[in-house]
This record gives C-alpha cells, structure tokens and sequence, in this order.
C-alpha cells in the first residue's frame, strides 16, 4: 500500500467489516494538502498577500462589479505527484469577487453562467516574467500565509456517485451500507481544517460539488437524478479547494472550489474550470 493511504486506510480497518474497508480503499485518491508553511519545508504557494503576475495579464475583474480578490497560488513544481495531470511547474493562481466591493450583494455560483466571471485561475508558466501586482483600490489583500504541501489520502463523501456504483457481495452499495456511514463520520472527525488542497476528493459542506459543476455544464437543463446528470458529474475532478482561514471567510465558514474535466487540464485550458462555493 502506498504509503500516502496508510492512514486513512488503517481506519478503514479498524472501523469496518474487511469487505466494506477494502472496497473504501480501492476508491482512495490522492491529494496535495496545503498548511501555513513550516520552516525546513519549500514554499508551495501562499494564501493572500499579493499576487506574482506577468505584465501582460490585466487584474482579473467581474466586468459589472469590480476586480476579483486574490485568494491563494501553487507552486506546481513543489506538488506532489497525483492522479490529475497537472503543470509540471509554473503557479497557479487563484481569484475570486468576496463581496468586498458591495457588501456581499452579487454571489458567484455555477448555477448562473453569468456570475463565472467572478472567479478565475490564472496558470503562468515557469520561465515567464512576472512581478508581484499591488491589489486594486477598493479590496484589502488577505494576510500573506506561506503555504507547505503533504500528500493525504482523500475519499468520496455523502452522496458521492461512485459510493453508488461500489457494491458490497449482495450488490448492496456502498452508499447504502450502515457501515460506510460509520466510516464516512471517522473521515469527518479526524480531518483537521482548514482543508486547503489540491486534487484529491473535494470536503464538500452542501453534498457533492461535481453534481453541482454537471448541474451547469448541462445547462441547468437535466433533472438531478436523470443518469446524464451522473455522467457529467463523473467527467469533473477537484483542481482546488480553499477553505475558511482565519481573516478568508467564506460565507458561514464556507469553502471555495474549482473543478476541471481531466482533458482540459492536461491542455491547460483552465478558462474552462468552473467554480462553486459551499457554507454550512
């Protein structure tokens, strides 16, 4: 077993039937967690302070409303390697409009294609010229937080499709299994926010972001429960979540995400990620 499992697969074990943990295992991904930086560690990024840009990229804005705040960026080169196929090296860089300029009246959400203006990546890669940019007037950057990175096991929560497709020996899912739900509050308890990552499964708070990001790709257009809805959410995985952290809050200790289909970021198409937003 991998090492980067162990953990999470030790709970499995001892807190399951061996039939329900195996199958909980097999589901296993792995994620770049990101926590304020620890001395002797590389830098992988920052939360807030203020952004290393190239010249030729404006400030990204939400045309209507204003500029986007900066959130976080990652040092490609310093991730550890995932099942996602992520840049090598340069940064990504992570932007959304907080409610700073209006007081919280315009929401951005992937349920109004209009508002996706309101959040964007930003890929620069390694090599190019870029110098760190002075926020707008009008939005106060966030307190600059060195970030370091460890590689953790993450599962499928809640409502999660593929908890549905798994099945235990007498095709009960496990989705359906008492036991699973055990394992599910065991994975809640031991997290330890705030839950900063890259890749992985996302930690969602309203149930699973990819019906939310399938629910917009279709265009609003397909029920819930119809089998295309659970197509599209498949084709979507976590490229970032951040999390509340002290000065960022998000909503009611809420949490922001990115999700990206596989062949968009191996081409780094990353205008083609879409974003959501969750809060308890």
């Amino acid at each position: 077993m991998t090492s980067w499992a162990a953990p999470l697969a030790a709970l499995a074990e001892r807190h399951l039937p061996a039939d329900v943990a195996a199958r909980w295992i097999g589901l296993f991904r792995p994620a770049a967690r990101l926590f304020a930086a620890v001395d002797g560690k590389p830098s992988a990024g920052q939360l807030g302070g203020n952004p290393v840009l190239p010249p030729e990229i404006d400030w990204p804005t939400w045309p209507g409303h204003g500029p986007l705040a900066f959130v976080a960026s990652v040092n490609c080169a310093e991730l550890p390697e995932l099942d996602i196929p992520l840049p090598e090296d340069g940064t990504l860089l992570f932007f959304y409009f907080d409610g700073q300029l209006d007081d919280g009246h315009a929401l951005v959400h992937c349920e109004d294609a209009e508002s996706m203006a309101g959040a964007r990546v930003i890929y620069v890669p390694a090599g190019t010229p870029a110098q760190e940019r002075a926020t707008p007037g009008g939005l106060t950057a966030y307190p600059k937080i060195g970030l370091s990175v460890e590689v953790v096991a993450t599962a499928p929560h809640g409502e999660h499709a593929l908890l549905s497709k798994t099945l235990l020996p007498g095709n009960v899912s496990l989705e359906d299994s008492p036991s699973a739900h055990v394992f599910g509050d065991v994975v809640e308890m031991v997290a330890k926010g705030p839950l900063h990552q890259i890749g992985g499964f996302a930690y969602p708070i309203q149930g699973p972001v990819e019906n939310e990001v399938a629910q917009a790709a279709l265009g609003g257009s397909v029920p819930w429960h119809d089998p295309r809805h659970a197509a599209e959410a498949s084709r979507w995985v976590l490229l970032a979540q951040i999390d509340s952290d002290g000065e960022m809050m998000w909503g009611d200790v809420g949490a922001l995400y990115w999700l990206i289909r596989p062949d968009d970021l191996a081409n780094r198409r990353f205008d083609a990620a879409l974003f959501t937003w969750q809060c308890g």
